[in-house]
């Protein structure tokens, strides 16, 4: 049974439809991704599924008793009311409930044939299961350290950032654990340690979700089925957003194998009708119709396919890192740089060389620096020590702020200040609207103001602006932020062609694979890391390594009298200290051996006397049995090691 459902709904603004009889419902323990463009209709979706939009015809029925939550874009909290108090506000109910249950637990140790008491006390551990209420002392003390929050928790919520108070009012809500939990870009404004937090707290604690996300990643692993809103009507595909992309590419062949068929079958019906005998047309003319009707699809169906087929391969496009050429300008040069702002150290004794065609992410945690550092390659803020030597040539800078843009400003004026409608753009003229068209605005935006567009919008024209510029790097804010799917595909599209550097900040893991060919990562207190692993795969080994240590920990709380025991037992044998003695002049040996078969390998008449073949074998076995004796005398070291620390 759906814990809500929808039925032929419908909702227009104007002349505009959003949705068009639409039927949707959620079932217990599914996940549902919305996925449709900007001004698509997902929030309207969403709002309608809470209960707090009204909508033009059709039902919406929700089960007795289910409570449905939505995370606000931008929450409000009662006056003077601190971070933990916020969220804790958040559980009254719950805690009540389990103070409830633990009085009754008590009587029923007393009494219990009391069938009242029982069945309330049952009642209780059903709803305490269901909400995994448990242990929320602990739960809040967990969420607040992920979420970065613990810092401020008896801090006024009002004094927070609008990110961090969006995170306070989303922790208030998992904790809750409301019987649907509505979310729309959860992911904004958490780094990505947070929002692994979040996907594994989501997935163990077994929530029912509707929720809108562009962060592709978050939508493969939470996603059990993707809904896709165009043109005013649903579709529904199994699964997260590969799934998703795979599905419609099956749909995209269907559409263009019953295109084909459409057009034969209207090529014989037109012969027939170009024939039109005089006395069958009043007997055919449903006939006639059904072929004017055909007319329209086969115009119409071109068009939604050639569309469908673009969005699919902006995403199936996949980066290929690029080998450089040493020859590359040098634009940066980062000399030992350091800076402190207030009490924090955001960077410490970082270099770095920014060569003309590098593509460099920035990741890391919330407050590391990331910014701090875009800022200094700007210019905007000056190191406490080391140098930033910069080249001679052009930065066009995208920020989260979009300061380039004047709100009094209409569209056409934005891209055309000095009249007309054509646009540059990387040397070629384009109409201004034929170009706004690949950032999916429809042409009656022409004439609106910057400041009437949704945070969104105004971040696509922001982007537009920015490549109808000629620049020789980029520097880019959280570029993805608050743009759907479809526009973060032109995005990259647009940064995969360009051949300046680019440098960016940015949490869309996804975005980052698909781009960066260098990562820098900000770890805190200082320390900046590079890396040229995908963003992905750096993460994961970085879980691992998280394991690890934590595993380690643990091993080291324990009694440390076992340690010892165990150390006691540990003693040399006769052919390890053999080996301990031996090992090492035959490593020095090996060294000079393989430093000298490289020399040869260098040298023309040398390889040349010996062989390149006979050399390379060599080479091969030196260092193979190089490897093995290292590997057995660190073995030996390391148990000598344990039995001293016994």
């Amino acid at each position: 049974m759906a814990l809500l459902d929808l039925i032929g709904v419908s909702k227009a603004y104007e002349s505009k439809k959003i949705l068009e009889e639409v039927d949707f419902s959620i079932h217990e323990g599914e996940r549902v991704a919305i996925i449709a463009k900007n001004g698509g209709g997902k929030s309207t979706l969403m709002k309608i599924c809470m209960g707090v939009l009204d909508f033009d015809d059709g039902r919406r029925i929700v089960q007795n008793g289910v409570r449905i939550e939505m995370l606000d874009q931008n929450p409000q909290f009662a006056e003077g009311v601190s971070v933990r108090e916020a969220i804790e506000n958040e559980l009254k109910e719950l805690k009540a409930a389990k103070e409830r249950y633990d009085a009754l637990s008590i009587q029923l140790a007393e009494d219990f044939d009391n069938k009242v008491v029982v069945e309330e006390h049952a009642k209780l551990g059903t709803f305490l299961d269901t909400h995994n209420a448990w242990s929320l002392d602990d739960k809040v003390e967990r969420i607040l350290q992920e979420f970065q929050l613990k810092a401020y928790e008896t801090r006024p919520v009002a004094m927070l950032s609008g990110g961090e108070q969006r995170r306070v009012a989303l922790a208030g809500l998992l904790l809750k654990k409301p019987d649907i939990l509505l979310l729309d870009e959860p992911t904004n404004h958490l780094d990505v340690y947070m929002v692994e937090f979040l996907e594994e707290y989501l997935l163990r604690e077994k929530f029912t979700l509707l929720f809108i996300s562009h962060d592709r990643y978050f939508l493969d692993h939470i996603a059990t089925r993707s809904v896709e809103l165009e043109e005013g009507k649903l579709r529904s595909f199994k699964g997260g957003y590969s799934d998703y992309i795979r599905q419609k590419e099956e749909l995209l062949r269907a559409m263009q194998k019953q295109h084909e068929t459409l057009l034969k079958l209207l090529k014989s019906e037109e012969e027939w009708l170009n024939r039109g005998v005089k006395a069958r047309l009043k007997r055919n003319e449903g006939r006639k119709q059904r072929v004017m009707q055909m007319r329209e699809e086969a115009k119409k169906n071109p068009s939604v396919i050639r569309r469908m087929k673009l969005e699919l391969e902006r995403e199936k496009k996949s980066f290929q890192n690029e080998k450089m050429l040493n020859r590359k300008k040098m634009l940066f040069e980062i000399e030992d740089i350091s800076i402190t702002l207030g009490q924090k150290r955001l960077i410490e004794h970082f270099s770095l060389r920014i060569l003309q065609r590098d593509k460099i992410a920035i990741v890391g945690k919330n407050g590391a620096g990331k910014s701090t550092l875009l800022k200094i390659l700007l210019g905007d803020i000056k190191p406490d020590a080391g140098k930033v030597k910069r080249g001679d040539f052009s930065i066009g800078y995208f920020d989260q702020q979009r300061a380039m843009l004047d709100d009094d400003k209409s569209l056409i004026e934005t891209f055309c200040p000095n009249g007309g409608d054509r646009v540059d753009v990387r040397g070629k003229n384009m109409h201004v609207y034929g170009y706004l068209k690949n950032f999916l605005f429809p042409k009656e935006y022409l004439d609106k103001t910057i400041g009437v567009l949704s945070g969104g919008e105004k971040n696509r024209v922001a982007l537009a602006l920015l490549f109808t510029k000629k620049y020789d790097c980029l520097i880019l804010d959280e570029p993805t932020n608050d743009l759907d799917i479809a526009t973060i595909n032109i995005l990259e599209e647009y940064l995969q062609s360009f051949d300046g550097a680019l440098i960016f900040v940015s949490h869309d893991r996804y975005f980052v694979d698909k781009i960066a060919q260098k990562l820098l990562i900000f770890h805190g207190e200082g320390k900046v890391e590079e890396s040229y692993q995908s963003y992905s795969e750096y993460l994961e080994i970085e879980k691992e390594i998280r394991g690890l240590e934590a595993f380690e920990k643990e091993q080291e709380e324990k009694p440390r009298e076992q340690v010892r025991e165990r150390n006691r037992s540990l003693k040399l044998s006769y052919n390890e200290k053999r080996d301990y003695e031996a090992l090492p002049p035959k490593i020095e040996a090996l060294e000079e051996k393989i430093e000298a078969l490289n020399g040869c390998l260098a040298d023309p008449e040398c390889y040349g006397q010996k062989g390149l073949q006979a050399l390379h074998e060599e080479l091969t076995e030196a260092e193979a049995e190089y490897e093995a004796l290292v590997e057995r005398y660190l073995e030996i070291e390391e148990k000598i090691e344990m039995m001293e620390n016994s």
